[in-house]
């Protein structure tokens, strides 16, 4: 199958238009989460279901998703995915200007935007290997995953500034826009795949393809112990961010504009993290730098709990605690999941990179619905701050299932491009 690389006019056409896309979901998550606190009234318990809504979908549909996903053609399902995407997000503002929006529509969005979102998501990160060659790999999530965080850079804060002029379900146009473009940079992307000949003999059951999948990531022990590491980070990772907003803005009694400014500044470090998880592969094994990531991404958590406490003595001190921590949280999160995704890419066979991907989805995601209902309760229970808490000690455990994953990989389980620094181009 023939391949671009990274510095082709064809990549570099599927990669602005993702960037933006990425743009725009940053501002319909703030969306989302501003017009439910500020303009609906929503309670903390509320708040939980709607962050749950969004992502309870990888739990019940994800497996068969990549199995889905490994049966057609990745380019054309994402772009029926972001087109589905734009016209589900058009309601928000629609319903907000007839005067029908409630708390129960932005429920059925979320659900509705994250059906889509887990078909597009496979097929995105199971895209990769199919459009660059396996050099560029490492090099090709670094550029996406760096670029996606530069183009959201200005996208919080700019929607929280926007949110002072106008009500934030207008401001979800904006989203609404960025998917139609990701539609668009789609429809001109060329690749040379090929849609999977059925199996001999008869068709391939769902079932035999969504085991296939589950086999692989139990099976293969570099990629399960990544599985369990994203999935207890991604967890208390959700319990955090869930919270965020109620912190932010009834808590310690910021606006949006500043929430904004709180996911901007992650932006940035995530920038910073995308680019030096390239350059620390080249001096350090993937182990190391995972590891290293994690820490480094809990020990900022503890400044959320920590805005909190000093708040009472001084906002100021509290704004620049809660921005320090989100640059340096996602400084840590961006070595590591650059690291992790080019891994699994590498050690996963083509025909299972679908069924891979939603796999790792739907152990890593499906905690993400039962961990934004935990926060919910237990911010109702024992206050946002104690909620806070325990997310920080929970995050530390995280890096537990990948500490001997050098080891392994040394062992002669994995391939010898995994087993050592890779230089990326």
């Amino acid at each position: 199958m023939s391949t671009y690389s990274v510095a082709s006019t064809n990549f570099r056409r599927f990669w602005a238009g993702q960037t933006l896309s990425q743009f725009g979901t940053r501002i319909g998550t703030l969306g989302l989460s501003v017009t439910a606190v500020e303009l609906l009234d929503a309670n903390t318990r509320q708040v939980g279901v709607l962050a749950a809504a969004s992502t309870v979908c990888y739990l019940l549909i994800g497996l068969p998703a990549g199995a889905w996903v490994d049966r057609l053609l990745k380019r054309k399902t994402m772009m029926w995915a972001a087109l589905t995407r734009c016209v589900t997000i058009l309601a928000v503002p629609l319903l907000w200007l007839t005067g029908h929006l409630r708390i129960e529509v932005l429920y059925v969005v979320a659900v509705l935007v994250g059906v889509v979102s887990v078909f597009f998501d496979v097929a995105y990160q199971s895209y990769v290997p199919v459009l660059v060659p396996e050099e560029d790999i490492g090099a090709a999530n670094a550029r996406l995953e760096a670029t996606a965080q530069v183009s959201t850079l200005g996208g919080p804060a700019l929607a929280g500034l926007l949110m002072r002029v106008v009500s934030a379900p207008v401001v979800m146009l904006v989203d609404a826009f960025t998917y139609l473009v990701s539609f668009l940079s789609l429809s001109v992307t060329k690749d040379a795949e090929q849609r999977p000949a059925p199996a001999a003999g008869s068709e391939r059951r769902l079932l035999t393809d969504v085991g296939e999948g589950l086999r692989f990531v139990r099976d293969q022990p570099v990629i399960r112990r990544l599985a369990v590491s994203m999935g207890v980070s991604n967890f208390f990772a959700t319990v955090v961010s869930t919270l965020v907003p109620v912190l932010v803005m009834r808590t310690i009694g910021f606006d949006s504009f500043m929430l904004g400014l709180v996911m901007t500044c992650g932006a940035a470090g995530g920038v910073l993290g995308a680019l030096l998880a390239p350059k620390a592969r080249q001096r350090f094994s993937a182990g190391a730098v995972m590891s290293c990531g994690l820490l480094t991404a809990a020990f900022f958590t503890v400044a959320n709990p920590v805005a909190a406490v000093v708040a009472p003595h001084g906002k100021i001190l509290a704004g620049a605690v809660l921005l320090l921590g989100e640059f340096g949280m996602t400084v840590g999160a961006l070595l590591f999941n650059v690291t992790q995704v080019s891994l699994r890419q590498t050690l996963c066979p083509k025909n299972l990179l679908g069924r891979m991907n939603a796999s790792i989805r739907f152990v890593v995601w499906g905690s993400m619905p039962l961990a934004a209902l935990v926060a919910g309760w237990l911010g109702s229970a024992i206050g946002v701050t104690a909620t806070l808490w325990v997310g920080v000690v929970g995050s530390v455990a995280t890096v537990l299932p990948i500490l001997t994953i050098d080891r392994v990989m040394t062992s002669g389980l994995g391939p010898a491009e995994a087993r050592k620094p890779k230089a990326v181009r």
